[in-house]
């Protein structure tokens, strides 16, 4: 009887195992699509993708080829499996090669020779693997589990694979001696405890065949459950501390997206899979097989997963995330949440318009925003051709006279004329508010409004004047934000540099440099045609600048404008102009720059939103900014070949 209860509590362990394996391949493989989806140009995480894939391949193939399955098929995914096995040494080498560079210590030849050699003799063992040398026959009855009988390249594999994680454990080290900040050292740490992961989930698999794991079964597997326990728990562990390198976000946000990631990957995965075996198990007690509630419940627990997610993920990010912080970026998630965009105005406005038409009985209503000395029309709502009669140019003449912020109208041609005041700056309330923008409603007769009327309209105008109020400063707050972008995107990149080598990396001018570049050529574009932003610009101690300036007889100003115009004209697409996509970025440049037409004029000659050419100008101005360097390098390249001809 007490035989038969340990036969049953190993068994119970062997299929909490599986479990386990299968919760880990789903793991490494949700992080390994993380690493390719986000931060795959840098060293560090390439090198950490390759160690995932062989992971991946391990733990995948330890679950299909499980003790009920055939023969044939346990025989093929054991030695699929050992494809994951012999890369991992190869891997970890070469992610300890790409630490020590990001942390400053990059390879003279030596090291970068031996990761090539690593993985040369790790595709040698993986010919032997094909060959059937490097693993014998299947032994279908062995302890603890079938496996593969061992062989001598199977000894010779288990010293390289040992002498090989030692190796790398040295350059780690390494790499965190170097370590000057608190946050690198720690994140470092990270690294170090998460790399024993899959070493620790890869060992047991050397161990297979031996008389230690023969002879002790229960102590065997065992250690292999709180192997694959640690196992799962350090992946996630090094995946945090990679998730880092070669991103220049925030941590915040570096953290927010990977917990996410996990929670609706491997952990809702997971817990599906598990719930699904408990009840397949417990079904197979009741002597049924198959249960319809196996799939019931997989979908029924992804759905809960999925939606406990949705509803926790805002909580999570505010308390986990957020530190001391917090009210600033709550502050900004609400302005997100609720900022009025064009066309949450437009569809504002014309609810406006339709509520005076339909209170007047009127057949044409509009509204008109007012940009500098301007009129134009945002929203026209019923019969347009009644306003095509008038010129909405004169509307801000008819209006000069009435200088009151009182509810007053006026007739204007066909219309009434309402106008839309802001709330007065300062506290003074003899002051005028200022002029927003004009609603616009047909009449049907000379017969003027009566009280009810009157009333009602100046309501639904005073709400139109609101919204446009806060459109004129959600304006200004944007345009605000464009000008902070590339600074803070440069400072999050000096930030993310020097995480884990800031003896360098904050001493690199070029971590800066094309950010600089773009504002100084945006600054000397607006003042194209003159202007202290032209004529002080840092841009004209470029050599190509000081070249042209001998053609324009030493006139600085002159020649900068040149090279300016030059770059613009290589953004020029060939062919005869047009107002298509491919000429969008030279049309702004052209009409806004160089012809200097207002913004709402190019943006209406273009089509788009103010907000849209804004984000295309920016695009616009990098290019320019490019070309000018490529000029620059171009020139720098001449000069220099004429000097080593004069000499």
């Amino acid at each position: 009887m007490f035989n038969g209860w340990l036969n049953s509590l190993l068994a119970g362990i062997q299929t909490l195992n599986q479990i386990l394996t299968a919760g880990i391949a789903i793991t490494a493989f949700s992080l390994f699509l993380y690493a390719l989806s986000f931060n795959l140009r840098d060293r560090v995480a390439r090198s950490f993708a390759l160690i995932l894939l062989c992971v991946v391949v391990v733990f995948t193939a330890e679950t299909m080829g499980s003790n009920d399955a055939p023969l044939w098929t346990i025989d093929l995914f054991l030695r699929v499996q050992w494809i994951g096995i012999v890369f991992l040494p190869a891997a970890y080498l070469h992610l300890s090669d790409a630490l020590l560079v990001t942390a400053g210590r990059p390879s003279r030849g030596r090291r970068r020779l031996a990761v090539r050699l690593m993985y040369v003799v790790s595709s040698g063992f993986l010919v032997l693997l094909s060959l059937g040398l490097l693993l014998g026959p299947l032994v279908p009855d062995g302890e603890p589990a079938p496996h593969l009988r061992r062989t001598f390249w199977t000894e010779l594999f288990t010293a390289f694979y040992l002498v090989s994680m030692l190796w790398a454990w040295i350059n780690f080290l390494r790499a965190y001696q170097r370590m000057l900040t608190r946050s690198g050292r720690r994140r470092m740490l990270y690294l170090m405890a998460g790399a024993t992961a899959p070493a620790l989930g890869s060992y047991p698999f050397l161990l297979y065949g031996s008389d230690i794991s023969a002879g002790h079964p229960y102590l065997f597997w065992t250690s292999v459950l709180a192997i694959n326990f640690l196992v799962g728990g350090l992946v996630v562990v090094m995946a945090y501390a990679v998730a880092f390198f070669g991103v220049s976000w925030p941590d915040r946000v570096v953290k927010s997206r990977l917990f996410k990631w996990i929670m609706r990957g491997p952990v809702t995965a997971s817990l599906a899979l598990g719930m699904m075996t408990i009840v397949r198990r417990v079904g197979e007690l009741f002597g049924l097989p198959y249960s319809a509630a196996v799939p019931a419940v997989m979908v029924g627990t992804v759905l809960l997963m999925e939606h406990l997610i949705t509803l926790a993920a805002p909580l999570w990010e505010r308390w986990l995330f957020y530190g001391s912080d917090r009210r600033q970026l709550m502050l900004l998630q609400n302005i997100e949440e609720r900022l009025l965009t064009q066309s949450d105005l437009d569809q504002f406005l014309d609810a406006i318009l339709a509520a005076v038409r339909d209170y007047l009985q009127s057949p044409c209503a509009f509204i008109a925003a007012l940009n500098g000395d301007e009129l134009s029309l945002i929203v026209v709502a019923g019969n347009r051709s009644l306003l095509s009669q008038e010129n909405l140019s004169d509307a801000l003449e008819a209006i000069a006279p009435l200088n009151g912020s009182g509810g007053q109208e006026f007739t204007w041609g066909n219309f009434w004329l309402l106008p839309l005041r802001g709330k007065p700056d300062g506290l003074d309330r003899d002051v005028v508010p200022p002029l927003v923008g004009l609603l616009g409603v047909a009449r049907q007769s000379e017969r003027g409004l009566d009280r009810d009327q009157r009333s009602a309209l100046w309501l639904l105008a005073g709400r139109a004047a609101l919204a446009l109020e806060d459109r004129l400063v959600q304006q200004n707050v944007l345009r605000s934000l464009e000008d902070l972008q590339p600074k803070a995107e440069m400072l999050q990149r000096m930030r993310a540099a020097s995480r884990y080598d800031s003896r360098t990396n904050l001493l690199e001018e070029t971590l800066a440099g094309d950010v600089a570049m773009a504002d100084w050529v945006k600054d000397a574009l607006s003042h194209y045609w003159g202007g202290p932003k032209l004529t002080k610009s840092p841009l004209m101690n470029l050599r190509i600048v000081r070249k042209v300036a001998d053609e324009y007889d030493g006139n600085m100003p002159n020649a900068l404008r040149a090279v300016l115009r030059q770059a613009v004209e290589r953004m020029r697409p060939d062919g005869e102009r047009r107002f298509t996509t491919e000429w969008i970025l030279y049309n702004i440049l052209e009409l806004k720059f160089i012809q200097g037409q207002k913004v709402r004029d190019v943006a209406a000659r273009l089509a788009m939103s103010e907000a849209d050419l804004y984000r295309k100008q920016r695009v616009a101005v990098e290019a320019v900014a490019r070309a000018i360097l490529n000029m620059e390098e171009q020139t720098e390249e001449e000069l220099e070949g004429k000097e080593v001809l004069q000499a």
